[in-house]
Parts: structure tokens; C-alpha cells; sequence
């Protein structure tokens, strides 16, 4: 399969040069520049199609739960043909894995698409996806952490607004399913904000916002995991324009100077200087390792990187490995306010 050059000599900032949203492309199954595609809501009956796309789960009792999780949903669940395959500590071979995501999205019996789990993977199976049958059979689909290079992949191939949200395994409890539910059943243009829960304390110590820099910003959201984000930079399958978007980041488990070293990327390639606004979710388990709190921290790490941006930006968003995870989505216009630590849909994100 063919792959698109890249500009030479330049660098990655060459691929940040604005383009037309309105125009198509296609090399191959590939479909470049893509004006957005708006899937269909989900109804009570519909099937849900759960795929693994990243790494595999060796227990039974995981297929249960998230099976039981959608039917207390309405919804039905059909699991992919090749979900309890292995290949090492993947969920089946590339080819395999690839198969069965494009399958899902070529059977019009499946409303949606979620993936059972992330880990790592998912990058592997980038150019082995149907992204024309993709833009073809549009459809919701679902998942967080290493599935953030699978919604890179789609939006920028195709288009289609995809949704950066608990996977299947993930704990669905009350406040994660009444995002999903209020997003992709409701048609609701939602308003995300941190819940206030002070319990017994007389202000609220847990899941507060910091503010980076005040102020309001309109743009379409993008952004995922930071370390998926940044692991397929240089390639076809990363957003070639970030001219005022809102980015969004998360992670889990990666120690302060990695965090460091992935926001200098994103500078270096020019990420930083296209973006109206700036939201970092959580950064779970995120630590100085070895070197101590002689190290930068993560406020420090973030800081240096957009305060001189002036842009609205502020952190602690419920965004990322935790059990009160929103759905969010991609591509979809809103409006974010620093100060209050909001970010307001401008539109449905499903039809």
C-alpha cells in the first residue's frame, strides 16, 4: 500500500499548513482533508459492535461485564470475530485485528463501534484500515487512551467525528454513562464541567480545575492521549491541521520528564502556535520517578509550554484514566471558558 511522501528538509512544521476542510483526496482506500462527517445517534435496541483493536484481555469475566453493561444501556452488544484472538500480549495478529474493525464498520447491523480495551497496538493496524468503507458506513465509535491513534487515523482520513470515551471494559457507572447517554442517544449539546462534591470538606479538594490562562475559546476539539498523540507524529495519520483547534490531553503512568519530552515535540512541531485553546484532562500516576521533586513538576512541565501561548488553557478536566470519565468528541466546534473550567458543545455531535 502506498504511503504519502512528506515534505523533505522542512520538518514537521510543514505539515501544519492549512487546508481546505470542503476538499477530497484519495490514494488508494486513503481519503485525505476531509469535511466532517456527523454520525447517526443511537437508539434502545440498536447493536453496539465491540472490537480489539490494541491489546487483549485473557479473562472471561471482562467480555461479561461489558456485554452486561451495554444491555443495561438498551442496547445490544455483538463482539467481533477475531476480540478473543492472541498474537503476544495483542488482541490477534495486525491483519486480524484490522479485519475485524473494518468489518464492523461494513455491517450495517452494527450502530456502533467501541473498543473492548487500549493498551498499545492500535498504531499497528493504521494502514491496514478501510478508511474509504469507513467514510462510507459512518457510525459512532468509541474508546480512549491507545485508541487515541485510531480517532487521529479516522479524522484525518475521513472526516467522521469520533468519540474520545470510556472503552469497553471501563467501569460505566452513573456519571460515565449519563455523559454517553446525554451525547449519542440525547443529541445533546453538552456542557462539560467537573462535578462539585465537597462532602464533608469546606471547599472542594477533589477534581478541582486550574487555571492556566483566563479567557474564552472557540474551536473544534482534538486531542486524545498525549503519548499516542505524539507517537504517530511524522506520519500520514496525524492531524495535518491544528489552525485554531482546541487540543485536549491526557495520560497515565508516565513520569514527568517523558510528559516534558512529549510537549517539546508538539512545540517543535508547531502544534502549539495553531491551537485557540488548550484542556489537559488527567495525567494519572504521573511522578517524578527516580530523580524526586528536584525534577520539574507537572504544573511546571505544562506551564513553560502554554502560559507564553496567552491562549485560554487550564487543567484537571475529567478527561482520562479515571473511573468518571466523559465522552467527548472530536471534530465538533465548542467553546471553552478557562476561568470556570467549562467547555460548551456548539452543536450535537451525532444526527
Amino acid at each position: 500500500m502506498q504511503r504519502r511522501k512528506f515534505i523533505r528538509n522542512i520538518g514537521i512544521g510543514g505539515l501544519l499548513l492549512p487546508l481546505d476542510p470542503t476538499s477530497i483526496s484519495t490514494q488508494g482506500n486513503y481519503i485525505t482533508n476531509a469535511a466532517n462527517i456527523i454520525p447517526e445517534a443511537l437508539q434502545e435496541g440498536d447493536t453496539i459492535g465491540i472490537v480489539s483493536p490494541a491489546s487483549a484481555i485473557f479473562e472471561s469475566e471482562p467480555y461479561e461485564i461489558a456485554k452486561e453493561s451495554f444491555e443495561a444501556m438498551g442496547l445490544k452488544v455483538k463482539f467481533g470475530k477475531n476480540t478473543r484472538n492472541r498474537y503476544g500480549h495483542l488482541a490477534g495478529t495486525d491483519e486480524e485485528r484490522a479485519e475485524e474493525f473494518n468489518d464492523m464498520f461494513r455491517d450495517d447491523s452494527i450502530k456502533a463501534v467501541i473498543a473492548l480495551r487500549g493498551g498499545s497496538g492500535a498504531a499497528r493496524i493504521l494502514d491496514k484500515l478501510d478508511y474509504e468503507a469507513i467514510r462510507k458506513n459512518p457510525k459512532i465509535f468509541i474508546g480512549y487512551s491507545d485508541i487515541t491513534a485510531l480517532h487521529m487515523a479516522i479524522f484525518e482520513k475521513t472526516g467522521l467525528i469520533t468519540f474520545h470515551g470510556p472503552v469497553a471494559v471501563s467501569t460505566w457507572n452513573s456519571f460515565s454513562a449519563d455523559y454517553l447517554k446525554r451525547l449519542l442517544f440525547n443529541k445533546e449539546a453538552i456542557k462539560y464541567e467537573n462535578p462539585v462534591n465537597k462532602g464533608d470538606e469546606l471547599v472542594q479538594t477533589k477534581n478541582r480545575i486550574r487555571v492556566i490562562n483566563e479567557g474564552t475559546a472557540r474551536g473544534q476539539l482534538l486531542g486524545g492521549n498525549l503519548s499516542v498523540l505524539t507517537g504517530i507524529m511524522g506520519s500520514e495519520y496525524f492531524p495535518t491541521n491544528w489552525k485554531g483547534k482546541i487540543l485536549y490531553l491526557e495520560d497515565v503512568g508516565e513520569k514527568i520528564y517523558a510528559v516534558d519530552r512529549m510537549m517539546t515535540q508538539l512545540y517543535l512541531a508547531g502544534v502549539f502556535n495553531e491551537i485557540s485553546g488548550f484542556v489537559f484532562g488527567k495525567c494519572t500516576d504521573c511522578d517524578p520517578g527516580g530523580s524526586g521533586y528536584g525534577s520539574l513538576t507537572m504544573e511546571e512541565v505544562i506551564d513553560h509550554f502554554i502560559k507564553p501561548l496567552n491562549i485560554p488553557a487550564y487543567s484537571g478536566a475529567m478527561i482520562g484514566h479515571i473511573d468518571d470519565n466523559v465522552t467527548i468528541p472530536n471534530g465538533i466546534e465548542a467553546e471553552m471558558d478557562a476561568k470556570n473550567g467549562t467547555i460548551q458543545l456548539l452543536n450535537p455531535a451525532v444526527k
